[in-house]
């Protein structure tokens, strides 16, 4: 079957996709991710493709190596499937997923997105002392709702919708007893679940500002070009074409909340038919499962998933 190139998008993962073993059957039967990961390697002064291949897992948690990390099996990832005749009409990612998409876009050098997020993860960690912040997944409520019980949970402190993922799923940040009140409250005001998340700081929240802060002097001592393809903003969930605007939006997110389910939306509106997800894990794939279950969902992780994507789309393989 030959797809319309034109109605495809490539979804790039975010924080929470890692696992020991990534891209290693990538980097063991193409030399384009091979070449990519000793990039990597070089751009940051350490072995990173032995952390992404062999763990442990306990440090591709720690989030300076985790970002850089699927950073790179991404980007990996996506110059394998770009050489078996990949081309997209948009690019879009989640969160740190950005970096990857503006990457494969060539907005941004992928030495310049590796140090970029390796400081970025690192700004984050250090920007709210361990255990005074939170994130908490709220499940099965409408975003005025969520809005509302941040609202009430905060008294005088932070809480804030984080993530709109889709509408079955709104991550909420903050200061740890805010978010769990809200937690609390969401479990009052008929949500089908709320829990606590397994993360070392209050990603996209207001208390991300000294972190922004410090990235934003990073970001903007680097070059950056005009996107080859559109990548769509997190923040504004509309095309990225200019070169300032990109390093803007990257400079916003940190403090701003992830509009996936409005991103994808918009994408849909375009005609996007097709999503590959290119990169570690399928989390994407199911978030986009729950904002629209008639659209095709494809990924690219290894090198079964290269195939049966290769195979779908009708590209040269």
């Amino acid at each position: 079957m030959q797809i319309d190139l034109r109605s495809v998008a490539v979804l790039f993962p975010g924080q929470g996709s890692q696992f020991a073993g990534m891209g290693k059957e990538l980097a063991d039967n193409h030399t384009i991710a091979r070449q990519t990961f000793e990039q990597a390697d070089e751009a940051l002064g350490y072995k990173l493709s032995e952390l992404c291949f062999d763990g442990p897992e306990e440090n591709l948690q720690l989030t300076e190596i985790t970002q850089p990390a699927i950073l790179t099996v991404s980007v990996a990832a996506w110059r394998v499937f770009q050489e078996n005749g990949a081309k997209p009409a948009f690019f879009a990612g989640h969160s740190l997923g950005e970096y990857s998409a503006h990457v494969a876009a060539g907005t941004l050098s992928f030495e310049d997105a590796v140090r970029a997020v390796r400081n970025r993860g690192k700004y984050m960690q250090e920007a709210v002392p361990a255990g005074v912040g939170a994130m908490a997944a709220i499940l099965g409520m409408k975003l005025e709702d969520v809005a509302a019980l941040c609202l009430d949970a905060a008294q005088g402190e932070v809480c804030e919708p984080a993530n709109i993922n889709s509408p079955e799923q709104i991550v909420i940040s903050g200061h740890a007893a805010a978010v769990q009140r809200g937690a609390e409250l969401a479990g009052q005001r008929g949500a089908k679940r709320a829990k606590l998340l397994p993360v070392s700081a209050p990603f996209h929240c207001s208390l991300m500002k000294p972190a922004q802060d410090r990235l934003a002097a990073d970001l903007r001592s680097l070059n950056f070009s005009r996107p080859q393809l559109p990548v769509i903003s997190n923040v504004d969930a509309s095309p990225l074409e200019q070169a300032e605007a990109s390093r803007d939006a990257l400079i916003r997110q940190v403090t701003d909340a992830v509009n996936w389910e409005q991103s994808m939306r918009w994408l849909i509106a375009q005609g996007v038919q097709t999503f590959v997800e290119v990169g570690p894990g399928r989390v994407l794939f199911g978030l986009l499962r729950q904002i629209d279950r008639t659209k095709t969902s494809l990924n690219v992780g290894d090198e079964a998933s290269l195939r049966k994507t290769v195979d779908q789309l009708g590209v040269a393989f």
